[in-house]
């Protein structure tokens, strides 16, 4: 994406939510929304897939704190008319510098450019690179505009997540054009330098006082020209195709959590750097065993008697079984811990299995088992409740 389209396109809009719109807000309306337009879920639908990219690419600027102040200030900067007073006083004595914002951004590509990501400071610092008579090309890093971030979503079995799984990902995504390699131009030919640019991506005019560069309109600030175009990616270097990575998901990794893997998503154009995939983790629940943090859950029940004269108890792990004293006397919701039975961390520790026990009351009993309670009421204190007795007489 280009500084212009920072100026111009509302990305509020886009995913539908509020400027004021916390990050947890955000991220759930673009999830929802990359979701329903996704091409995997709109076969042949290029209206879906353009809203996909468009949603995409809200999503690459406000999920991101440090992008979106940049856009934020620079739409506020350019929706003031800041550049606009000082081009209505041009002439005035102490006026300004006539300015356009447009002529900055002619013939720039609107997939991307010299400008693309750069934010705020990089659009300014391209804006005023010189002083009075300067020329010249600027000394900022032209080429190619660097590829688009990729998303998409991977279901995970719960016991994969915990021990950490090699699977295969099969994506359906722009990807680098095998006719070309990436270069746009027609095999046995190659791209050559833009001679109006001499390969440097930018051209520079005096306006005032100041310099101005932008982007080469030419090349549209790539620094060649391909004159044969590829007659499989018609020159722009990449084809949207069918393609499957070996991803590798850590032990430990938790559900909604993201996973980055630099280079591999779109590819930019004609050659430029490859964006990144980033993989959105759902895990499915296990029948059994629960999760929190790096410590796994488990609820047993056990019968009244177990609890009044403890047990030994066997409970299964991920691995095998453990076996857990229980005291006598145990009330119900005691949570005993077997250690090392978790989630593997990070830095090589394990986290515990937390067993949490449930004394079930049986809904009927025989005769015996009622003569025998009945004995034990009988030889057992009564539980001690004097402090409620004492407000409920007050009703009496």
């Amino acid at each position: 994406m280009s500084s212009k389209d920072w100026i111009e396109k509302d990305y509020y809009a886009v995913l539908g939510v509020a400027k004021t719109a916390p990050a947890d807000e955000i991220k759930k309306a673009y999830r929802k929304l990359a979701r329903e337009s996704h091409p995997d879920h709109n076969p042949g639908d290029s209206k879906a897939e353009e809203r996909f990219k468009a949603v995409s690419e809200a999503y690459a600027v406000l999920g991101d704190d440090a992008k979106r102040r940049e856009y934020d200030e620079m739409r506020s900067l350019f929706g003031s008319g800041a550049f606009r007073r000082g081009a209505r006083q041009a002439g005035q004595p102490g006026g300004g510098v006539p300015f356009d914002v447009s002529d900055l951004f002619g013939g720039a590509p609107a997939g991307g450019g010299r400008f693309a990501g750069g934010g705020i400071s990089d659009l300014f610092s391209s804006f005023f690179s010189g002083g009075a008579g300067g020329g010249g090309t600027t000394g900022g890093a032209p080429g190619p505009a660097r590829g688009r971030d990729v998303e998409t979503e991977v279901v995970l079995d719960f016991h994969d997540a915990v021990r950490g799984v090699t699977l295969p990902l099969t994506l359906r995504a722009p990807g680098v054009c095998d006719t070309c390699h990436g270069n746009g131009a027609k095999p046995g030919t190659q791209p050559r330098t833009c001679q109006v640019c001499h390969g440097a991506g930018v051209t520079t005019r005096n306006q005032g006082a100041f310099s101005f560069s932008e982007p080469c309109r030419n090349c549209q600030g790539v620094g060649t020209v391909v004159d044969e175009k590829c007659p499989e990616c018609q020159g722009t270097g990449g084809v949207t195709k069918t393609r499957t990575l070996n991803v590798r998901f850590p032990a430990g990794v938790g559900d909604g959590q993201r996973i980055r893997l630099a280079g591999r998503g779109e590819p930019g154009e004609r050659g430029g750097p490859a964006g990144d995939l980033f993989v959105h983790v759902k895990v499915r629940p296990d029948e059994i065993f629960g999760r929190s943090g790096d410590d796994l859950t488990l609820t047993v029940p056990i019968t009244f008697a177990e609890a009044v004269l403890g047990t030994d108890l066997r409970v299964p792990t991920l691995d095998g079984a453990v076996t857990l004293r229980v005291p006598a006397g145990t009330p119900s919701g005691r949570i005993l811990r077997a250690r090392g039975k978790g989630v593997s961390r990070r830095d090589g520790q394990v986290g515990d299995l937390l067993v949490t026990l449930e004394v079930v009351v049986p809904a009927r009993v025989s005769d015996e088992a009622r003569a025998a309670l009945e004995t034990f009421v009988a030889q057992t204190p009564p539980a001690a409740r004097e402090h409620l007795d004492a407000r409920v007489r007050r009703f009496d």
